[in-house]
């Protein structure tokens, strides 16, 4: 593009004052292919941000809207390494969570562990599961056990423990991010 100059006349309201204003067309065209290319990138990093949030609930042990909700204890103390962490057994749950699909109208994080809706927003589990045959080391003796297949039923209320969702604390976070990267953008 050329650098010819062109003269934006801005009028406000009832006001008669007009202010001309010198703009460069190259400067003009620079910013809007800086801010395309933001846009275009911000998909991307709103989903990044909304996944570390969502990992920070894991460590925090809490869910942070504009107040911060923490986590059920459970009702039996584990043993050993990480024993004071919930959701976290092995970190497959923590893992789990990653941006599912970003675009410029929307972005979706989740994950696809079967058990995270439950953990997610608590509820009851009420079914009758079939335990197959198998032995069994008994850890005070050193003699195996076999246990005959049987159904058992479950019956267990599981506490909500949110680590993904609609967050006020997330959407300033979000807009923050969007500002920066624009004010960034029109800064070039």
């Amino acid at each position: 593009m050329d650098n010819r100059n062109v003269y934006a006349c801005c009028s406000f309201g009832r006001i008669s004052n007009i202010i001309m204003e010198k703009v460069n067309l190259s400067d003009f065209a620079r910013k809007i292919d800086a801010l395309s290319k933001t846009y275009k990138t911000l998909p991307k990093e709103i989903g990044a941000e909304a996944v570390k949030f969502s990992k920070e609930r894991f460590v925090s042990q809490s869910w942070l809207d504009k107040t911060k909700e923490n986590w059920k204890p459970r009702k039996r103390p584990r043993k050993g390494k990480g024993s004071n962490t919930l959701l976290v057994k092995t970190g497959r749950l923590k893992r789990s969570v990653r941006v599912i699909s970003a675009d410029e109208t929307q972005i979706i994080v989740g994950s696809d562990v079967p058990y995270a809706q439950i953990q997610n927003d608590g509820g009851t589990i009420n079914k009758s599961v079939t335990v197959k045959a198998h032995t069994r080391k008994r850890k005070t003796r050193c003699d195996k056990t076999t246990v005959k297949a049987h159904t058992r039923k479950m019956n267990t209320t599981i506490p909500s423990r949110r680590f993904l969702g609609t967050s006020y604390t997330l959407e300033k976070r979000i807009t923050n991010l969007i500002t920066a990267r624009f004010m960034r953008a029109l800064k070039q």
